[in-house]
């Protein structure tokens, strides 16, 4: 069974209404943490047969098992729940949707700056990533260092549909374009009649390159409040004659003699032959797949059913993403568990099928006349691996499949109005976590272009009784204003109706939600162990091997 949250009943004519924006906490029930202890006790893992190992497979087992005894011994998700809970300014308020009844609450997080030229900015957390991981952050964007050169956010994350503490989308529904509208109506809410929009991770190695999407679809069609979006790594294609006369003639021309004209730099030639120029297409819109767009997810049940019924096997899916992101930063045993529970708690179901329908469904793009303005954060893919060479050839195979093919800055102006553009050395990874000034800067240099043409990104200033003052263990930090009233098509029922969660599970097995709970306890800090003790030999820990015996076998 998937966990789920328990929605209090909000009597009829009741103060308020679905789309109220009301704090939210996270309570998770104990049966549920006692139900994932049971299942991680009986896991089973698969045999793996002695040396020497497989040359065409990673095998993962000497990770896994010490993970395991850790997420069982000394992994404490109460812990981290109330460290989430008074470190994070979280909230949820509901949206509905026009072709169905069900009712969509969206969970976000809500920092507002202190600076009273911050503006407000919308950042996409990288999928299947929950926006609960992105605490560490917020801060950049909301008090920087030095806000007289470094441009001041109210920040706001929300969690994709499906995702985290979101409801999923009903079925058959238009994935990237409700999505989209969803977060477009959330800002106007929080009082953002205009904001900048900026990814957190490589747009064209996102699963079915959903990232990118919507970050595309809020720019080109929601012009009149979104103003500016910091793409990274988009998926460009080279312009092309009937399309984009001009572009295509400085590409040709620049790419004839290799040259630095026209907008085009030296770095980008050496990217592009260092990253597979040869391999890219010469005509027409398909791109090469790969990183975690290669997996092609099109039938999401399958995979759903495996995954919510067994946390070891979502924890390997987790291993498996680190892995194809070789992202520099060494994450903890406790931080690969919270990435893991992020997910296994609200149950990663939705976010199957989430990923499923983009994959299989893709939207087709309606001619605009306008051309969003756009910064772009390119990689040049210029440093070796991080781990100092590859362990194994398969460590090696799976590295180079979720390399990222360069595409050239200035391919984007056959779409966009190109107004900020970085070339960054190496490669994406998780630069949330290994580089977010990179994402920081990008979204910056769009703001500093745009706020120099257009006076709406200025920012104005709040009546004070919409400011509201989130308390946390580091100081003072404010938070949501109350909610605005705004017209869209995906405007929530009136009175106080409320839909059932679209997850159906047990009342026992439930995660519980606090949104109306007020007071903070400061969280304990988590002990943090080196990777390096959760490995001690299969004899001093006690615990079955978690492989299949012989005596279990069949035969």
């Amino acid at each position: 069974m998937a966990a789920a949250e328990v929605d209090e009943a909000v009597p009829a004519g009741a103060a308020g209404g679905a789309d109220e924006i009301k704090p939210y906490k996270i309570h998770v029930s104990s049966k549920y943490l006692e139900l994932t202890k049971q299942k991680l006790e009986v896991t089973r893992l698969p045999h793996e047969l002695s040396e020497p190992k497989s040359k065409d497979w990673w095998e993962p087992k000497s990770q896994v098992e010490p993970l395991i005894d850790f997420w069982l011994e000394q992994y404490s998700w109460r812990a981290q729940e109330d460290r989430l809970n008074t470190e994070i300014p979280q909230f949820r308020t509901g949206f509905s949707i026009p072709s169905s009844e069900a009712l969509v609450r969206i969970h976000f997080i809500h920092a507002r700056s202190s600076h009273s030229n911050a503006i407000p900015l919308l950042l996409i957390p990288p999928f299947p990533i929950s926006n609960l991981s992105f605490g560490h952050i917020i801060k950049r964007f909301t008090e920087p260092e030095d806000a007289a050169n470094n441009q001041p956010f109210h920040l706001v994350i929300p969690a994709l549909p499906g995702l985290g503490f979101s409801d999923a989308l009903p079925n058959n529904t238009p994935a990237i374009s409700s999505t989209a509208e969803i977060f477009n109506l959330l800002m106007s809410r929080l009082s953002y009649p205009h904001y900048l929009i900026t990814n957190a991770s490589s747009g064209v190695a996102s699963p079915a390159e959903i990232d990118f999407k919507l970050a595309n679809h809020l720019a080109t069609y929601f012009t009149d409040s979104c103003l500016g979006a910091h793409l990274i790594s988009p998926p460009l294609a080279r312009p092309k004659l009937r399309g984009a006369p001009v572009e295509w003639a400085k590409w040709s021309v620049a790419s004839l003699f290799h040259a630095p004209i026209l907008g085009y730099h030296k770095e980008d030639f050496s990217a592009l032959k260092r990253n597979g120029f040869a391999r890219l297409p010469k005509r027409g819109p398909a791109l090469p797949r790969f990183g975690l767009n290669q997996l092609g997810l099109r039938e999401p049940n399958t995979l759903a059913y495996a995954l919510c019924d067994s946390p070891t096997g979502l924890l390997v899916f987790v291993l498996k993403i680190l892995r194809l992101l070789d992202p520099k930063k060494e994450f903890t045993p406790t931080e690969v568990i919270d990435l893991t529970q992020l997910s296994w708690l609200p149950g990663p179901e939705s976010a199957m099928r989430f990923w499923a329908h983009c994959a299989r469904y893709p939207e087709v793009e309606k001619k605009v006349n306008s051309r969003p303005k756009i910064g772009v954060t390119v990689f040049l893919g210029d440093e070796p691996d991080t781990n100092g060479g590859a362990e194994d050839e398969a460590t090696e195979l799976m590295q180079d499949e979720a390399k990222d093919f360069y595409m050239c800055p200035s391919w984007a102006n056959a779409k966009y109005n190109v107004v900020h553009v970085n070339r960054a050395s190496g490669r994406p990874g998780l630069i949330a976590w290994d580089r977010p000034e990179i994402i920081a800067t990008g979204v910056r240099g769009v703001a500093a272009s745009i706020l120099r043409s257009d006076s709406r990104l200025r920012p104005a200033a709040a009546p004070v009784e919409q400011v509201a003052i989130h308390q946390d263990a580091a100081g003072e930090q404010p938070a949501s204003p109350p909610a605005q009233p705004a017209l869209a098509l995906l405007a929530p029922p009136g009175g106080g109706e409320r839909s059932h969660p679209h997850r159906e599970v047990s009342d026992e097995t439930a995660v519980g939600s606090n949104e109306n709970k007020s007071g903070k306890t400061p969280s304990p800090t988590p002990k943090v162990l080196n990777p390096t003790h959760l490995a001690p030999p299969a004899d001093e820990r006690g615990h079955p091997r978690r492989e299949a015996s012989d005596d279990t076998a069949v035969e």
